[in-house]
């Protein structure tokens, strides 16, 4: 099939030539007005050689790249792409486990579809969609997944409202793209969760912290928990699971401390081990003083725009600072940002900036990242957003 064609700048060529799946909108030289957004072109150098198949899209990344190859973006695309990620997340042990059916199936760019998310929850498939083009291939997406899961995939949830750009001319609603709402449990190494895909933040649940709570388990032994900014307990779950002797669970939303309530009970019944606070999570660390020994800090993303990182890594230093100077001494902190922008080198000299104002001899224990579900491609480093440090404190 013949796809429209764009032109590159000369000299422009180097980054696909890189494999990056991203082309600015500065690149190109050809006249894009004639083009829809969402529409596949095929991208060639100013020497006329062919370097991608895309999605078109207005904007600063004009392009995002699907193939480096020339082949037809058909149904066998999709087959093919979606089949390579579920055949990774076996090998990660994730896929068909009896004791995890939770999992990401698609991460966009590191399985090599910019603009695309799949989580899998339990027999239900959910999409969110960051490109009008992968929007607009939605149908072929489903069947993709239908291929491989058969009458397994009970039903496949649009959650794009909210993600699609907003300077389109399509207006998504989520909604039920196949089958209707199902099991909403789901489980994570044994632990029961409640999902709520159709209100919840993100796709329903934080799948990418899994690897981090089961560590966190590790720690929790006759230790006193708080989690701030603990969304709907998945990090509680696991420190009780773990043997702490109190879990204290902050979140903001009464509709998520709701949550954190159901899956505490889910696990582990009525218990008096377990309570939770919907209050701000700065006003509650001023008022600590020493109580706990064990914090977990995992807010959600401080900075989306790299306009707001300034105001972000102050942000995250007045946060640990404050937990860094509350925390008893011999107290473990869990510290996450998952804000893209926010690179791994930015985020540790926020926090030894924290805990320097402390006076306090702190010692990083752990190195986090996201998990093997959350691949980052090698060719595009942007894909690593998740950073996280475990710290031990004096």
């Amino acid at each position: 099939m013949n796809y429209p064609k764009i032109i590159l700048k000369p000299g422009k060529e180097q980054s696909s030539k890189r494999y990056h799946p991203w082309i600015f909108s500065g690149a190109i030289k050809s006249n894009t007005q004639q083009l829809s957004e969402g529409e596949l072109v095929e991208v060639y150098s100013s020497n006329n050689e062919f370097l991608a198949i895309g999605h078109y899209q207005i904007g600063s990344i004009a392009i995002r790249v699907l193939s480096f190859d020339k082949i037809d973006i058909d149904q066998e695309f999709w087959n093919k792409k979606i089949e390579s990620a579920f055949a990774l997340r076996k090998m990660l042990g994730l896929a068909e486990n009896k004791n995890n059916n939770v999992y990401r199936l698609i991460h966009g760019e590191g399985d090599g579809l910019p603009g695309l998310i799949i989580d899998f929850y339990n027999g239900t498939a959910v999409t969110q969609m960051h490109s009008i083009g992968m929007y607009l291939s939605k149908d072929q997406v489903v069947k993709a997944l239908q291929n491989i899961y058969g009458k397994t995939l009970l039903a496949v949830y649009d959650k794009s409202e909210s993600t699609i750009p907003f300077k389109s001319d399509i207006h998504p609603k989520n909604g039920y793209l196949n089958g209707s709402l199902s099991e909403d449990i789901v489980l994570e190494y044994g632990n029961k969760f409640k999902i709520s895909w159709e209100e919840g933040q993100k796709t329903g649940f934080f799948i990418d912290q899994r690897e981090n709570r089961k560590l966190l388990s590790e720690y929790a032994k006759n230790r006193s928990v708080l989690n701030v900014f603990g969304y709907t307990g998945g990090f509680s779950v696991y420190a009780m699971r773990g043997g702490a002797k109190i879990v204290h669970s902050v979140d903001s939303s009464q509709i998520a401390i709701n949550l954190t309530n159901e899956n505490i009970e889910l696990n582990f019944g009525k218990n008096n081990i377990h309570e939770s606070f919907a209050v701000d999570a700065f006003e509650y660390l001023h008022s600590i003083d020493q109580k706990y020994d064990l914090i977990i800090l995992d807010p959600p993303a401080f900075a989306k725009h790299t306009n707001a990182l300034k105001n972000a890594l102050q942000g995250y230093k007045r946060l640990n600072a404050q937990a860094i100077e509350k925390i008893k001494p011999g107290g473990i902190i869990f510290t996450f940002s998952c804000s893209q922008v926010v690179s791994k080198e930015e985020f540790r000299k926020s926090v030894f900036a924290a805990a320097a104002n402390t006076g306090r001899n702190v010692r990083i224990l752990h190195q986090l990242t996201q998990p093997g579900d959350h691949p980052v491609s090698m060719y595009h480093p942007e894909g690593e957003y998740l950073k996280g440090l475990v710290i031990y404190v004096e």
